[in-house]
């Protein structure tokens, strides 16, 4: 299975991030498919139906961007915005690990009516990509104001106004019930997919609508035409149904072949996801040992230990309250 060969995944393929070229088209992209990996992170939680589901869509999005990564290092998605749902943080870590949760009013949430938007969730605030290159000890951040928008219509502002590069995302999350020992119970599936036009020639890379820059206020945008080969690839994409996202008798492979077999498209090596927390004791110690003796004494329980929940997996720590001031 040579890289930028063409190839079938087993069907029902699931937890994958699978590239993908259109030659034809100068067009790059990812498509993910989540299935099981998505269950074990809401799992721990508990969250409500609205947020597990709003969660879901920006683990997805999170791991179409993470995995673009070509070195060691982090990709981070963040909202902090002033909605029922205050904050989603997801991390991914090279190769493939990832990790997220969320932050809510319960009784905002449980307000809602079934029919809520994700901006209704979210409110206003923003959205944020951190990158770190372990190697480099370098970081870079990317913010974009969520005004009242989605994770999807977020990050599409996002790549036009940071990043410059012609892109379109699709995001989609669905709920199965199925029958476990007897039991109705829920899971979640969600999928997306990530198309950008990279020409050889940067000219070529127009973005419609350009933000007039360092223009006198009130100067319109500019309006440009884009390159007939992305206005068709963007357009095959925005086809893509939600049930084509997350359909289990729909491989991948078999989902980028539908849109772009006129064309002709090939695809990598599928990178495998993996629910993964990145918290450990040692790393625990090390922040308890920021705080001061005051701090640390204020922490300590009856029984003389610090306890800490990592929010993230959930998994908790119960520490010696001398042995972490060291």
């Amino acid at each position: 299975m040579g890289e930028g060969q063409p190839f079938s995944l087993p069907l029902g393929s699931d937890d994958i991030v699978l590239p993908f070229r259109v030659e034809a088209l100068d067009t790059r992209g990812r498509s993910v498919r989540l299935g099981h990996v998505l269950d074990e992170i809401l799992a721990r939680h508990a969250y409500p139906a609205k947020v597990e589901r709003l969660l879901s869509q920006a683990i997805v999005l999170t791991a179409l961007m993470g995995s673009s990564l070509k070195f060691d290092g982090r990709f981070q998605l963040q909202t902090k915005s002033e909605g029922p749902v205050s904050m989603l943080v997801v991390d991914f870590s090279t190769p493939a690990d990832m990790r997220a949760y969320a932050r809510f009013d319960e009784e905002a949430v449980a307000k809602l009516p079934a029919n809520a938007s994700d901006a209704d969730l979210l409110g206003q605030g923003y959205l944020g990509f951190t990158i770190e290159q372990a190697a480099l000890q370098s970081r870079y951040q990317g913010i974009v104001s969520l005004e009242g928008q989605g994770l999807e219509a977020a990050a599409m502002q996002y790549f036009k106004q940071s990043e410059q590069i012609p892109s379109v995302v699709r995001l989609a999350v669905a709920e199965e019930q199925v029958m476990i020992g007897g039991t109705r119970r829920h899971r979640w599936r969600a999928g997306g997919i990530l198309a950008q036009f990279l020409p050889a020639a940067p000219e070529r890379m127009r973005v419609a609508d350009l933000d007039p820059g360092d223009a006198p206020a009130g100067t319109p945008k500019q309006e440009v035409a884009e390159d007939d080969a992305w206005v068709e690839a963007r357009s095959l994409v925005e086809t893509t149904e939600d049930l084509e996202l997350v359909d289990p008798d729909l491989g991948l492979d078999r989902l980028l072949y539908r849109l772009f077999n006129e064309r002709g498209v090939t695809v990598q090596n599928p990178l495998m996801i993996v629910d993964q927390c990145r918290c450990s004791e040692t790393k625990i110690r090390q922040m308890l040992a920021q705080f001061s003796a005051e701090d640390l004494s204020d922490m300590r329980e009856e029984d003389g230990q610090i306890g800490i929940t990592c929010e993230f997996c959930s998994r908790k720590y119960r520490l010696n309250l001398a042995s972490s001031a060291q």
